[in-house]
């Protein structure tokens, strides 16, 4: 690992080195300073600390990875390599786990995808060295999660030397990773974590209840990870349960899951064993029937997190049903042509459908169910 960062290092002075003999002065003659280049104030091989790339403010137009190019041929160097062969729809599916389309094309309107080059110079000789030219772009984009990786730095992982030019065909190396694509992942429907907090040990995360009912994004909690979450170590597959330690701060911890929970109590979810999962009849003391089981916990609830409470009378949200707009029959019960013409309220006094219709507005000595409105019917 250090001497992939000293590689790292070296390759940084190099590009420093000729950015200077290109531009034909030293730094000290160049209207830049050191936080030019370094967010810090003493860079080191370790930490060189560079400016982050100004990707998160510019525009980006999202495309799903199966209607992205298969397989791009890389040949800017040319003169020394041979062309890298990069298997783009892969990484557009991995990228999805972090910041998506953005990550690389960081600038994309709806138009056709700009080019790195648009952008990103071929040659060194620049007057704003603050924007890499494109080998430089090309490096830092890349070299990050292959060094994490790898745990080192090989060039010829990516670069063959021309001298290797024998037997080598374009066209049949990108067919060897042409109609690639990354597995699918497998999600486990939940994880307990084991905590130090006294008055509750273990947290349960029922990973399934937030992406499957809840409808969240994976990016809304895996957005900064890199390929080393899952190819650092032999993970054949991950198990559906298991337990996980995990070496955070507080703050860390509680991060991705104060973006709902910052106002419940800890031992909503600090438990002295795992947890079962979540019921709306358990939790809310409203059990979803047959008619609401189904739905997205948004449709009632909104998108806006964290969701907000709502009673369970029928028109809270139901607000536009009349004779005209409801269709009765899905209930169970047709009613006949006499009550088909009533408004709702004549049997659902106040158009509260949690108790049972009343027939005594229009009826002596009637009462649902004895009496019915109409024939039973499927439900359709």
């Amino acid at each position: 690992m250090k001497k992939g960062l000293l590689i790292f290092f070296l390759f940084a002075i190099s590009i420093t080195v000729t950015a200077q003999q290109n531009l034909g002065k030293d730094h000290s003659k160049s209207n830049i300073t050191c936080k030019t280049c370094h967010v810090c104030d003493v860079p080191t091989k370790d930490d060189p600390c560079l400016v982050p790339c100004p990707r998160e403010k510019m525009k980006t137009v999202y495309e799903s990875p199966d209607k992205t190019v298969d397989v791009v041929s890389l040949e800017e160097l040319s003169k020394k390599y041979l062309p890298v062969i990069f298997s783009h729809r892969v990484h557009a599916q991995m990228s999805v786990m972090s910041g998506g389309c953005g990550t690389c094309h960081h600038y994309n309107t709806s138009g056709p995808i700009q080019s790195c080059k648009n952008c990103h110079q071929t040659y060194r000789n620049r007057d704003d060295i603050s924007k890499p030219d494109l080998e430089a772009a090309y490096h830092r984009q890349c070299i990050t999660c292959h060094r994490e990786w790898s745990h080192g730095t090989n060039c010829n992982s990516c670069h063959s030397p021309k001298m290797d030019k024998k037997g080598f065909q374009k066209e049949e190396a990108k067919k060897k990773v042409m109609g690639k694509v990354h597995p699918a992942l497998i999600e486990p429907d939940k994880i307990v974590f084991e905590t130090k907090y006294e008055k509750g040990k273990m947290v349960t995360f029922f990973h399934d209840d937030h992406t499957k009912k809840f409808k969240i994004e994976c990016t809304s909690c895996h957005k900064n990870e890199t390929c080393l979450k899952c190819h650092d170590v032999n993970k054949a597959s991950i198990e559906k349960s298991k337990i996980v330690k995990a070496q955070k701060s507080l703050d860390e911890h509680h991060k991705k899951c104060f973006s709902c929970h910052k106002e419940d109590k800890c031992g909503s979810c600090h438990l002295n064993k795992s947890a079962e999962p979540f019921e709306h009849g358990k939790k809310t003391g409203w059990a979803l029937n047959k008619f609401h089981v189904n739905l997205s916990c948004a449709k009632c609830h909104g998108s806006k997190m964290p969701y907000t409470k709502l009673d369970n009378k029928c028109s809270s949200c139901h607000k536009a049903w009349n004779n005209e707009t409801f269709k009765h029959s899905i209930t169970g019960l047709g009613l006949d042509e006499t009550h088909s013409q009533l408004n709702c309220e004549d049997c659902h006094a106040e158009n509260n459908y949690t108790v049972k219709p009343v027939c005594s507005n229009c009826h002596e000595n009637y009462s649902f169910p004895k009496q019915k409105p109409g024939k039973l019917v499927g439900r359709k």
